[in-house]
C-alpha cells in the first residue's frame, strides 16, 4: 500500500476530528475529536517513517501516544469534576472559570 493512501486517510481522520471539536458543544465529543486528530498525526508519522526507512517517526508517534494518554487522564478528570458540579458537560457552561 502506498504511503499516499495513508496520508489521505490521515487527512480525512484529521478533518473529522477537527469538525467534531469545532462543531460540537459536548465535551466528551470534543475530547474524542482531539484524540482522532492525534491519531491522524500518528498515522502520518508512521507512514512517512516507513517510507523513509527510519524509526524516528515511530518514536515520535510513541511520544504522541504518551502525551495523549496524559491528556486523557487530565481531561477526563476535569470533565468529571465539571459534570459533578453542574450536571452537564457543555463546553459553553464553564466560562465562569475564566479569571
Amino acid at each position: 500500500m502506498s504511503p499516499v493512501n495513508f496520508v489521505y486517510l490521515a487527512s480525512v481522520l484529521f478533518a473529522i476530528g477537527a469538525a467534531a471539536v469545532l462543531l460540537r458543544r459536548n465535551a466528551i465529543i470534543a475530547f474524542m475529536g482531539v484524540e482522532l486528530m492525534l491519531n491522524a498525526a500518528n498515522l502520518t508519522l508512521v507512514a512517512f517513517s516507513r517510507m523513509i526507512g527510519e524509526v524516528n517517526g515511530q518514536i515520535m508517534a510513541f511520544f504522541v501516544m504518551v502525551v495523549a494518554a496524559a491528556e486523557v487522564v487530565v481531561g477526563l478528570a476535569i470533565i468529571i469534576a465539571v459534570f459533578r458540579a453542574r450536571q452537564g458537560i457543555s463546553l459553553d457552561e464553564p466560562s465562569e472559570l475564566k479569571g
